[in-house]
């Protein structure tokens, strides 16, 4: 137990600029003592104490603002920073060194009980702030979940998932060129804007204003030459007002 809790201090305080040493993240990083609150919560769950279990995770909720279910399996080295808010469901995984920032939650979809209902973060995945993962489907070792996201199917290792639906904008293929430019991202994004609905809505925008820039062109070359175009529309409607008006 001291061994692994010693891995979850230096784990925090090589991943937050912000911890300054190991008395800091012991007294005041809730995400720590919301782990180790857990440990004692899901001992007593598996050992047949399912009311103490369940109490102890209500305190822990109460304390730290960040509620896990005794049942829940988490790894080595996870590290939730900030905390308040997340909620981490009965049937959820958590492997070994991910991080998941405020807001979060590994939800469930399904009223069946003792089916995974919730989801499985496979080692090393980031899960941004105030994203929510619903059902019990697997998010794939390295993959990274956008702040506000709301992923409800599997995630490809290594991937990128942002949006509402969540979809995936960074593939396992291109992960070893992304890591330069995402490095440790606290909200899974980089910095190369590779949101193909971003680029879709971008390049649109772009292709009117040339076109738009062509037909400003083309009007003045017809100027030029002496050549009177038609009216606009809101001349053309007026005039068919005044024409109204006249017959009438």
């Amino acid at each position: 137990m001291f061994k692994q809790l010693r891995e979850d201090i230096a784990s925090i305080i090589q991943r937050d600029p912000a911890a300054r040493n190991t008395w800091e993240v012991i007294t005041c990083y809730p995400g720590l003592q919301a782990i180790v609150m857990h440990t004692w919560a899901q001992w007593c769950w598996t050992h047949g104490m399912k009311w103490l279990g369940r109490f102890i995770a209500h305190l822990a909720r109460i304390f730290t603002g960040i509620e896990i279910h005794p049942g829940a399996t988490i790894g080595k080295r996870v590290f939730i920073d900030h905390g308040f808010g997340v909620v981490i469901g009965e049937t959820a995984v958590i492997g070994d060194d991910c991080t998941i920032y405020q807001g979060v939650t590994l939800g469930g979809t399904s009223l069946t009980k003792g089916a995974k209902r919730h989801p499985t973060l496979e080692q090393g995945v980031i899960v941004g702030a105030g994203a929510k993962v619903l059902g019990g489907f697997t998010v794939g070792a390295g993959a990274k979940i956008g702040s506000n996201s709301v992923v409800i199917k599997p995630v490809p290792a290594g991937a990128t998932a942002v949006g509402n639906p969540a979809h995936i904008v960074q593939s396992a293929q291109n992960k070893e060129a992304a890591h330069e430019t995402f490095g440790f991202s606290a909200y899974g994004l980089g910095t190369n804007g590779d949101d193909p609905i971003s680029k879709a809505f971008r390049q649109l925008t772009e292709h009117v204003c040339s076109q738009q820039e062509q037909i400003e062109k083309l009007r003045a070359a017809i100027k030029v030459a002496g050549i009177v175009c038609e009216k606009s529309l809101n001349e053309r409607r007026l005039d068919a007002t005044e024409i109204s008006q006249l017959v009438d």
